[in-house]
């Protein structure tokens, strides 16, 4: 059984499901597809606009979050997730998005590799901070100032635009002791529209173990 496969089994006729971003959120998209072409009920909400597409692709239903007042179960992926459950997110570029569906849902359902599993995060050294264009280089400076070197992302020869068309500064980082200080930190610069750290917001990651998947839940 994949992660996607058992992702699966939290959904339900009648449900609306946030659709993730990214190479795990692919796959269970592409199976939820395959559900909702045998007969599954469902209504998708995406994050971003190549999970739209995707989703269309494979004739998934959509809705808004102005149209529903909330969302049952969403399905993404993650770039780190510590022993307590909490992610970064971003490398993708759908962050603020991501973060939004995955609030407004009842359950949020992470799919993961083994290799995405970290003591603390930040251990891969990236974090992803999306600020409005006007205040990127004001944003560098301060995160500079906080001990963070950042980067603009790049893509196609130039700078990486987000679906809500801001900037991503891949803040360069060390194992993190605080998560929730830096992300209020962060948050405070403004300019900043969000990061991607993703606290206390999983309900349950869904790792890779061999042929089987490895259900971590959280605790409170």
């Amino acid at each position: 059984m994949t992660v996607a496969e058992k992702a699966l089994e939290y959904i339900r006729d009648g449900m609306v499901v946030g659709l993730g971003t990214g190479r795990a959120a692919t796959a269970f998209v592409r199976a939820l597809g395959e559900r909702v072409n045998a007969g599954l009920n469902i209504r998708g909400v995406p994050t971003s606009a190549a999970s739209e597409a995707l989703a269309r692709s494979l004739g998934i239903p959509l809705t808004t979050l102005d149209e529903v007042d909330a969302i049952d179960v969403a399905v993404d992926g993650a770039d780190e997730v510590d022993p307590a459950l909490n992610l970064i997110k971003g490398l993708g570029g759908a962050l603020v998005r991501e973060k939004v569906v995955a609030s407004a849902a009842r359950l949020f359902i992470v799919v993961v590799g083994p290799e995405k599993l970290v003591e603390k995060l930040g251990a891969r050294g990236k974090l992803p901070v999306e600020v409005v264009p006007f205040a990127a280089g004001y944003c560098r400076r301060r995160l500079a100032s906080m001990g963070m070197d950042a980067s603009p992302r790049m893509a196609g020869g130039g700078l990486y635009h987000s679906d809500n068309l801001n900037d991503i500064l891949d803040a360069r980082v060390a194992a993190i002791d605080d998560p929730p200080a830096l992300d209020l930190a962060l948050r405070a610069i403004p300019g900043v529209v969000g990061t991607g750290l993703f606290l206390g917001m999983a309900h349950a990651v869904l790792v890779e173990d061999g042929d089987g998947v490895r259900v971590l839940e959280r605790s409170s």
